[in-house]
């Protein structure tokens, strides 16, 4: 899918400069950078911006082809994964030092990946070490850009080739319009049966299924038409709680793939065990679904385990309420991937809630839930000034985003804010959904 936010990977032999290009792009310090071949263990990730395309940078450890070093072979493999998975590959270069063996070798590797690559010849800040680079060429991976990261020199150049690779806007614009697939995301714990409940949706075993924590290692994305609808289903790597990954698994970049895939969703099912409480990590993958406005299902499955009375349901509904405070809105559907209890009814709620995220409000309807709410309940007042709605408008869907023009948003108490945010779902229908209110100043870009 073109709208698919880009990964780029960077990768190259120690000690070349990755870290110091990615925190440069990345505009702060986010990743340890040291003179010492190896700091860079562990994939580091980050969205940045660039001719309006907004993409995921991975930093990766040194590719050392010919060490038996445990974890220099762990590096490897993670440097691997990234290369497996980016959409563009940025290999990373010493100018000064010239082309390795290693260099070699890494090229060597990239080429058998048929994705794009892009040469980056580093640590050319001077022109008597520009000449440095038409030696690269013999690399066979095209024309090399000569940078220096911790100078920020030729940076605007390497984002346009890396762009350059990433598939027009308008693709997925004219896709989207005459297909409108509904992406769906599956998140969730290790072993909550994310795997066996989309199996169970598409009818085939598209997915590993077992009851080790962990089997699925990246994200599968399925598209099937149901009912005349088009889907893309995307089962994700169980999210665990970080200090439980360790330093040196593939376990890391797992996790940036299934973040990634909320992102890019549409409707995000958040799996959860039925048979277990609720968990802190539980409620931190709900809470990232949220936090990314992404209209969710909260998916209780192995619901076939529990011993049942006619109050079971509520309690558990009413529990799970107060856990999830933060996102009320979220609907919750009882379910069993193993016999199959209730999946009929998930893509009823899965069109439900996509439309009611992506609904649009026109300005003169609006208006008039401000009016109504209004005069309803009076706003509040702050050291004798009243705060005054003079109009609102819809900016933006998925989800619906409304600007409030006030005469003053520091007298906006969060509780009239959540009771505007209350009445605009019952006005508009849009129980199922998160909704975001900003407000602006008027006369003022505040």
């Amino acid at each position: 899918m073109a709208n698919r936010k880009q990964l780029v990977a960077i990768v190259g032999r120690p000690n070349v400069g990755k870290s110091t290009l990615f925190n440069t792009l990345a505009g702060k310090r986010i990743a340890i950078v040291d003179d010492t071949p190896g700091v860079t263990r562990d994939r580091i990730y980050t969205d940045i911006t660039w001719l309006n395309r907004e993409f995921t940078i991975i930093d990766t450890g040194g590719i050392e082809p010919d060490s038996e070093d445990i974890i220099a072979l762990q590096m490897r493999r993670q440097a691997e994964l990234a290369i497996e998975t980016a959409d563009v590959i940025v290999f990373m270069t010493d100018g000064r030092e010239g082309i390795t063996a290693a260099d070699e070798e890494v090229a060597h590797m990239l080429r058998k990946s048929n994705k794009p690559i892009v040469l980056a010849v580093n640590k050319i800040d001077a022109p008597k070490f520009e000449d440095n680079a038409y030696d690269f060429f013999t690399l066979g991976l095209g024309e090399p850009v000569t940078i220096s990261a911790s100078q920020r020199l030729g940076l605007g150049d390497l984002m346009d080739r890396v762009v350059s690779h990433f598939p027009p806007l308008e693709d997925f614009e004219s896709e989207e319009q005459e297909n409108k697939i509904i992406h769906i995301a599956v998140v969730g714990k290790p072993n909550v049966g994310k795997s066996s409940i989309v199996n169970a949706i598409l009818g085939i075993e598209r997915s590993i299924v077992s009851s080790i924590p962990g089997t699925t290692r990246d994200s599968i994305d399925t598209y099937f038409t149901k009912n005349g609808q088009d889907y893309c289903i995307i089962d994700t790597a169980g999210l665990r709680r970080k200090r439980a990954i360790e330093d040196k698994t593939i376990e890391r970049y797992s996790v940036i793939r299934s973040l990634a895939a909320v992102r890019r969703a549409d409707v995000v099912l958040i799996v959860v065990d039925a048979s277990e409480e609720l968990s802190e990590q539980d409620v931190k993958i709900a809470g990232y679904a949220h936090e990314e406005g992404k209209a969710s299902i909260l998916v209780v499955n192995k619901w076939d385990l529990i011993e049942k009375d006619t109050h079971t349901m509520n309690e558990f509904k009413r529990r799970l309420k107060a856990e999830l405070a933060f996102m009320s809105y979220v609907p919750m559907l009882f379910v069993s991937a193993k016999t199959k209890q209730r999946l009929n009814k998930l893509f009823d709620e899965v069109n439900r809630v996509y439309e009611q995220t992506t609904r649009r409000v026109t300005t003169g309807v609006l208006n008039d839930c401000i009016s109504e709410a209004v005069m309803v309940k009076e706003p509040p007042s702050d050291k004798g000034r009243r705060l005054k709605i003079y109009y609102a408008t819809q900016v933006a869907a998925a989800p619906p985003t409304f600007v409030l023009f006030v005469n003053d948003k520091d007298a906006m108490h969060f509780s009239y804010q959540r009771y505007l945010e209350n009445f605009f779902r019952k006005y508009f229908g849009l129980d199922a959904t998160p909704i975001r209110l900003i407000l602006r100043n008027r006369n003022s870009d505040q």
